[in-house]
C-alpha cells in the first residue's frame, strides 16, 4: 500500500494531494501503510453533479448495455481478485485464505446475482389494465463500512447500475484501498463518465454532505445503528429515500432435538467468521438449560483450536480486528460480560497467547449469560459468543426477540416443522435453518433498530427502481 489522494468523478481521477490526510493502518502489524484524502463538502458536489449530468442518458440505457457493463466488471473483479485479496488483508486484518474465498468470492457474487437478475427482470407489466414501469430511482448515495471492504460496494453498486441509476461512493476511509482498485475496475470496464463515481472521506463531512445533498434521490447507507440515525436525519429535509443496513445481535436457537455435537461447533464458527466483525453475526447462542454443560464443552474446545495469528499465513483462520477503537470497544465489552457476572467459559481479555502486537483478540465464549446483560444487548463485533439458556420453546423465542435489532437469526432442530414454526416467530429478516449455503438471492435486511429496506437478488433490484402507473396506455 502507498498514499493515494485520488478520487474518481465523473469517468476520470481527480488529485486531491493538498486535501487532509487520513492515515490507514495495518491492524496485524499496528504500521501505517498508506494514506488517502479526505474529502469536502465541494468534492462532493462535484461528483453528485456528474451523477445528475449523467442520469438522463443512462437511466434510458438498454438491458442489454446494462447487462454488457456489469459482465465486463464481473469478469474484471475474477481477473484481479488476487489484488482485492491483498488489500483487504493489508487495511483490515483478514486472514488471506478467508480473504480470498469470503470477502472476494461474495463480492463478486453480487454482480453476478445483479446480472442473472437483470436478465429476467421485467420493468413493464400489466396490473387489473394498468400499465406498471419500473423506472431508476435517479442519483444514489451509497456508503459502506469497513468490515466487508468489497462485499458491500458490490451489494450496492451493482444493483443500482442493474436499475439504471448512477452512483456516488463513499467507501470507509479505514479500508479505503480495496475502492480504490474497484474504481479502476469500473474505470476499465469502460463506465460511462458520471455513471460512478467516488469520493473518500469521513462520515461527519463526506457522507453527511452526501445525505443532505439535494440533487441526491436516494441513500443506501450499511454500518452502525448510531451513524444509521444521522443519515435519515440529514436526509429528511429532502425527503430522499433512504435504505440502511444496520446492527443486529443475531440469536442461533438450538433446539433440544437439534445435533448439538455439530450444531454447535459450527455456531461457534459462524459466530467467529470475519472475526466476529459481521452485522448478521449470530452471536447469542441460546440453548437448552439442561444441556448447558454440554455446550459449553463443545463451544471451549471449538473455540480454542481457533488459529489466531499472522493474516498472511494461508493456516491461520482469525486475523486481527480492524482497528485500534474496535479493539478497545471488544475488550471493553469483554470485561462487562466478567464484571456482569457471566461465566468465561474460554477466551477472555488481552492478547492471544504468542502475539505482543496487533489487534488480535483471543475468541471468548460467554455463558449463562442473561438477556439484560451488555454482551446479550451490545453489538460486540468481535469474536466473542455469549451463551443463554432457556427452560422451554417459549422462553426461547422469548430470548431471541431480547433485543432492539431484528437482522439475522438461526434455528438448529431434528425436525424441519419444528425449526419452522420457530423461525416464523423471530422478528429478523433472515432466518438460517441448520446453516444452509448462503445465497446472494436471499433478501437481507431489518426488523426494528437493524435498518429498512432490503438488499440482494431481485429485493435488492427494487429497492433503486420507482413504480409509475400510466393509465390509459
Amino acid at each position: 500500500m502507498t498514499d493515494d489522494t485520488r478520487f474518481y468523478v465523473d469517468g476520470a481521477w481527480v488529485d486531491r494531494p493538498q486535501a487532509p490526510r487520513i492515515a490507514v493502518t495495518n491492524p496485524a502489524t499496528e504500521e501505517v501503510i498508506g494514506h488517502v484524502a479526505a474529502g469536502s463538502s465541494a468534492d462532493v458536489d462535484l461528483a453528485v453533479a456528474a451523477a445528475r449530468r449523467a442520469f438522463d442518458s443512462f437511466s434510458q440505457s438498454s438491458v442489454a448495455d446494462r447487462l454488457a457493463l456489469l459482465t465486463r466488471i464481473k469478469d474484471l473483479l475474477e481477473e484481479r481478485s488476487e489484488q482485492f485479496a491483498q488489500a483487504i488483508m493489508a487495511e483490515m486484518g483478514a486472514a488471506i485464505a478467508f480473504a480470498r474465498a469470503g470477502q472476494c468470492e461474495f463480492g463478486i457474487q453480487h454482480v453476478r446475482v445483479a446480472i442473472d437478475v437483470l436478465r429476467d427482470f421485467k420493468f413493464e407489466s400489466e396490473v387489473n389494465g394498468i400499465h406498471v414501469r419500473r423506472e431508476p430511482v435517479g442519483v444514489c448515495a451509497l456508503i459502506t463500512p469497513w468490515n466487508w471492504p468489497l462485499y458491500q460496494i458490490t451489494a450496492k453498486v451493482a444493483p443500482a447500475l442493474a436499475a439504471g441509476c448512477t452512483v456516488v461512493l463513499k467507501p470507509s476511509e479505514l479500508s479505503p484501498f480495496t475502492a480504490l482498485l474497484f474504481a479502476a475496475v469500473m474505470h476499465d470496464a469502460g463506465t460511462p463518465p458520471g455513471v460512478f463515481n467516488m469520493v473518500m472521506g469521513s462520515g461527519e463531512v463526506v457522507g453527511a454532505a452526501m445525505s443532505a445533498h439535494p440533487d441526491v434521490d436516494m441513500v443506501s447507507f450499511t454500518g452502525s445503528t448510531r451513524a444509521g440515525v444521522l443519515v435519515a436525519q440529514a436526509a429528511a429535509p429532502t425527503v430522499k429515500r433512504v435504505i440502511q443496513e444496520l446492527g443486529g445481535k443475531s440469536p442461533n436457537v438450538l433446539l433440544a432435538d437439534a445435533d448439538f455435537a455439530g450444531a454447535v461447533p459450527k455456531a461457534v464458527l459462524g459466530a467467529t467468521r470475519n472475526v466476529g466483525q459481521s452485522c448478521a453475526a449470530p452471536t447469542r447462542m441460546v440453548v437448552p438449560a439442561s444441556r448447558l454443560a454440554e455446550v459449553e464443552a463443545l463451544a471451549a474446545e471449538t473455540a480454542n483450536a481457533i488459529v489466531v495469528g499472522d493474516p498472511t499465513d494461508e493456516q491461520t483462520a482469525l486475523g486481527p480486528v480492524a482497528n485500534a477503537r474496535q479493539f478497545a470497544k471488544v475488550q471493553e465489552l469483554i470485561q462487562a460480560g466478567i464484571d456482569e457476572g457471566a461465566k468465561l467459559v474460554c477466551g477472555g481479555p488481552g492478547l492471544p497467547p504468542g502475539l505482543n502486537q496487533g489487534y488480535f483478540v483471543r475468541p471468548t465464549v460467554f455463558s449463562e449469560v442473561t438477556p439484560e446483560m451488555r454482551i446479550a444487548q451490545e453489538e460486540v463485533f468481535g469474536p466473542v459468543v455469549a451463551i443463554l439458556p432457556y427452560q422451554d420453546e417459549e422462553d426461547a423465542i422469548r430470548i431471541a426477540n431480547a433485543t432492539i435489532y431484528g437482522l439475522s437469526s438461526h434455528v438448529q432442530s431434528g425436525d424441519q416443522e419444528s425449526a419452522r414454526r420457530v423461525a416464523r416467530r423471530i422478528r429478523a429478516g433472515q432466518v438460517h435453518i441448520n446453516f444452509p449455503a448462503w445465497s446472494g438471492y436471499a433478501p437481507f435486511g431489518g426488523y426494528r433498530q437493524s435498518g429498512n429496506g432490503r438488499e440482494y437478488g431481485v429485493f435488492g433490484l427494487e429497492e433503486y427502481l420507482e413504480v409509475k402507473a400510466i393509465l390509459g396506455y
